[in-house]
């Protein structure tokens, strides 16, 4: 009975001494494994709130790009109503002297004097007929009386340039003559009459065209009368308009 019992005894301690070692690394194992995946689980974390402090950055810095863009396009917004306005403004002026200049030539306005807006500037014609004698560069009185009337106008707007272009037919006038000495000659003496008015004449600007521009043609009597010419042409300032158009991109 004595040997039995000494055969169970150490066998049982073995038994007990290898049951709760295999437990305990079954244990340690499943810990290890828990811990990798926390340990994995806060590297991801950590990479997720990298991603995120990225995003916020990026948000951030998209939301202050916005916000200047924005500032940007109000202030070009901006610019271009006052633009806009300035121009409504110029535009009202010239209709405003296309019509006091249609009262001021009206006396004229059978005798070869012409008066339209077209392209954005105001345009007085004036017939040979009514300024000068066949080929010569000397205004009629019946020219001048109109040129005064005319430079009473110009005076309430001194912010208008003023271009006076001389035309002619294509006949030469005389043997040797030159057409388009002619025309010159007659735009700088209207703008001496118009100086000599009390124009400004930093606003004035001589040009002579000749034959180069006609409106009919010169084939007829009735075309050559038509381009026998001088043309006023009123034109507001526009150097500040452009200065603001340029700023306004």
């Amino acid at each position: 009975m004595k040997s039995n019992l000494l055969w169970i005894i150490p066998n049982t301690v073995i038994l007990c001494a290898c049951g709760p070692s295999k437990k305990l690394q079954s244990s340690m194992a499943e810990t290890e494994q828990a811990k990798a995946q926390v340990s994995e689980l806060a590297a991801k974390n950590a990479d997720l709130q990298k991603q995120v402090d990225n995003l916020t950055k990026g948000n951030q810095q998209v939301n202050a790009e916005f916000a200047q863009y924005r500032t940007g396009c109000e202030a070009t917004s901006k610019r271009l109503k006052d633009l806009q306005a300035e121009l409504m403004e110029v535009v009202d002026i010239l209709d405003k002297v296309e019509k006091r200049i249609e009262e001021g030539m009206a006396d004229f306005e059978n005798k070869g004097v012409e008066v339209d807006y077209r392209d954005g500037f105001v345009f007085v014609s004036m017939k040979d007929e009514l300024m000068y004698k066949s080929g010569s560069a000397v205004v009629q009185e019946q020219g001048k009386k109109a040129l005064s009337n005319l430079a009473t106008v110009l005076n309430e707007y001194p912010k208008l340039k003023v271009i006076v272009v001389g035309h002619t037919d294509d006949k030469q006038f005389k043997k040797g003559s030159d057409n388009w000495s002619l025309s010159t000659e007659r735009a700088n003496g209207i703008v001496r009459i118009l100086r000599d008015d009390n124009v400004d004449p930093t606003r004035l600007t001589a040009a002579g065209k000749g034959k180069y521009s006609p409106v009919a043609d010169n084939s007829t009597e009735e075309g050559r009368a038509q381009n026998r010419r001088t043309e006023i042409i009123l034109n507001p300032d526009m150097t500040a308009l452009l200065e603001a158009a340029r700023s306004a991109k």
